[in-house]
């Protein structure tokens, strides 16, 4: 995995401006006809090999250990499955007025994706959190989103156009939890050559993130999809996110405070459970959502992604220059292997 760098002053993820650059590309120069066709098929491959590659990086070993800080980790997925889609089912008064229907089934399926695990892990280091606890919380709500995520759309986005009909099932089977799980099995064999090649499986996994991108806005671009989109409708929806993310950021941070957390602990549930996975949301959409809708239920998500990359660096900075606390509470010990 490629370690995040948060510049000084403005902390803008690199791969968010490649993910913008693409943007622009499909909106200047679509996929068209054959083009199409092709890259169609070559990102459903990438999607496939995306979900091998994070099966194979996951240690069953580490996950099991990490059950250890059982209270910590239901704490992390109630924020992540239980709170937020709660709050983006709460968010659907604000149609039409606020936000269009598109734009709200994005904010809605942004909701019902699991918890980031490379950010969550940079942010609670910086912040003096509990590391081993991060990587656990992350790795778990990642490997739960593989089912929760498409039953949880299947229940609250039936009538958005994310039912799961035969295919749609088929579909999530072949393209990420069979590999996902094919993945596990070469974990073993394929040790050595991950690690030894970690860098430029790195640049596989953003580049197939990349042309998910592509194609999809590609598509919303042929099928004329942006004229639905205002300047004004943007702004609203960038309101309603920062809404959520406060809400979110507020509620982790009382919840662990209130349950008798340590402050690490307590660091680790505010960044694990507050933030969604833009690396998993992106080819889960694609699956999810058929047609040129998949780039407005995209746009959600990629805004969301860099704003609480930017919130959480200046409370992760915040956090590392605030004094120690005294150790008032006692909370067990997650007892984890180091991160990759």
């Amino acid at each position: 995995m490629r370690r995040l760098r948060f510049p000084s002053r403005f902390p803008l993820d690199p791969y968010i401006a490649a993910l913008v650059g693409t943007v622009l590309l499909a909106a200047l120069l679509p996929a068209r006809g054959a083009a199409a066709t092709t890259a169609g098929g070559v990102s459903t491959g990438a999607v496939a090999l995306l979900f091998f590659l994070y099966g194979a990086r996951l240690s069953t070993r580490e996950a099991l250990d990490g059950l250890r800080h059982w209270r910590l980790h239901l704490t992390v997925l109630a924020s992540t499955f239980v709170l937020f889609p709660l709050l983006g089912l709460a968010a659907r008064g604000l149609v039409p007025y606020v936000l269009s229907p598109q734009l709200y089934t994005g904010l809605l399926f942004l909701c019902l994706l699991p918890s980031t695990i490379q950010s969550s892990i940079a942010f609670t280091s910086i912040a003096r959190g509990n590391v081993a606890a991060a990587i656990c919380a992350g790795s778990f709500s990642s490997l739960l989103g593989l089912l929760v995520t498409p039953l949880l759309a299947a229940l609250l986005l039936g009538g958005h156009g994310a039912g799961l009909s035969a295919d749609s099932v088929l579909g999530i089977v072949l393209q990420l939890l069979v590999p996902f799980l094919a993945g596990q099995a070469l974990r073993g064999p394929l040790g050595g050559f991950l690690a030894r090649h970690k860098k430029v499986l790195g640049y596989v996994d953003r580049a197939s993130i990349l042309l998910v991108v592509y194609t999809a806005f590609s598509e919303g671009v042929v099928q004329g999809i942006w004229h639905q989109v205002t300047p004004l409708r943007l702004l609203a929806l960038l309101g309603v996110e920062a809404l959520l993310l406060g809400l979110m950021l507020a509620a982790t941070s009382y919840a662990a405070r209130r349950l008798g957390f340590s402050r690490p602990d307590r660091v680790t549930i505010v960044f694990c459970g507050s933030k969604k996975s833009l690396a998993s949301g992106l080819p889960m959409a694609t699956v999810l959502f058929g047609g040129p809708q998949a780039a407005l239920v995209l746009l959600p998500l990629m805004l969301f992604h860099q704003m609480q990359l930017i919130v959480c660096a200046v409370i992760a900075r915040r956090r590392a220059a605030a004094p120690p606390e005294p150790a008032t509470y006692a909370a067990p010990a997650a007892s984890v292997p180091a991160a990759r």
